[in-house]
């Protein structure tokens, strides 16, 4: 039954990233994005705790260094992405983050030793084809793109290292340590230009919505999902976040629905149910848990 729900409970973690990210550009603004990001993060973790201060038993020396190189790997990833994002445009800085759907399932053939299989390989393709029909118009290549591209390693080895370790830990607390380990690390080019907390009521109720439920939240599901299916479904589902953040854009009046997102979204949804189907109807991978 874990393993049936996990596909659709990270279903539900793009979709909260998807409208996240369509709150955030209007308030990105008012408090800048290292700030915002250390905001996040802290109240993340803070919110965890609050929640359930017996977590902070189930913490010991294995699991802080593993869960802060684990939340290192995001926080870098944060960090680079954002660098980028400087320099290029947000359409293709969407684009190259999904890359990581193409680097995660190969890192996880090379040191997680999962079978990657022809289909996987079509399936994984489909997805970059619909998340480059959402967000490529023209581009060429310069350092906002590389940065990018490195944000999008970054992510995949985050996957990749969450994959390796969650089965051994309580997801709980390895999530708690996640957050801490991305706000240490995003407050380190948020005190070179000074820390600035959010200025209103408005921006503060964005940065509680992307704490409580698009980092805390999303990120125990994720950790949890995790062990019990494999990096590179993961991976795949993960990439509907580009197509939640398009339609909720549209809800919003953002943007037009034209035929780009209506195609690129149907690839990526075809390739996540392709994907998570087989997940849903086999039994229990070796190396999941209960």
């Amino acid at each position: 039954m874990q393993m049936k729900l996990a596909p659709w409970a990270l279903l539900a973690v793009a979709a909260m990233w998807g409208i996240s990210f369509v709150w955030m550009k209007d308030i990105l603004d008012q408090q800048d994005v290292y700030s915002f990001l250390v905001s996040r993060f802290l109240v993340a973790a803070f919110a965890m705790v609050l929640i359930k201060p017996s977590v902070l038993r189930n913490i010991n020396k294995e699991l802080a260094v593993k869960g802060l190189v684990i939340g290192s790997a995001l926080g870098l990833g944060y960090i680079l992405q954002t660098l980028g994002l400087e320099r290029t445009t947000p359409a293709i800085t969407g684009f190259i983050t999904g890359l990581y759907v193409v680097f995660t399932p190969l890192l996880a053939f090379l040191f997680l030793k999962e079978k990657f299989t022809l289909l996987m390989g079509f399936y994984i393709a489909l997805a970059v084809a619909g998340l480059a029909i959402l967000s490529v118009d023209g581009w060429s290549v310069g350092v906002g793109e590389l940065l990018v591209l490195a944000s999008a390693l970054c992510f995949a080895l985050h996957i990749i290292l969450l994959g390796a370790w969650s089965k051994n830990f309580d997801a709980y607390a390895l999530t708690v340590i996640q957050l801490i380990g991305c706000a240490i690390l995003s407050a380190i080019p948020a005190s070179l230009n000074g820390y600035k907390a959010p200025p209103d009521l408005h921006v503060w109720s964005v940065v509680v919505f992307t704490a409580v439920f698009a980092t805390a939240f999303a990120f125990v599901i994720q950790t949890w999902s995790q062990a019990r299916i494999s990096t590179t479904k993961v991976a795949v589902i993960l990439t509907m976040e580009v197509v939640f953040a398009a339609l909720f854009s549209f809800m919003y009046g953002m943007e037009p629905f034209t035929l780009r997102l209506a195609l690129g979204g149907s690839f990526v949804l075809i390739a996540m149910l392709a994907i998570v189907q087989p997940q849903v109807s086999a039994g229990v991978p070796k190396n999941a848990t209960n």
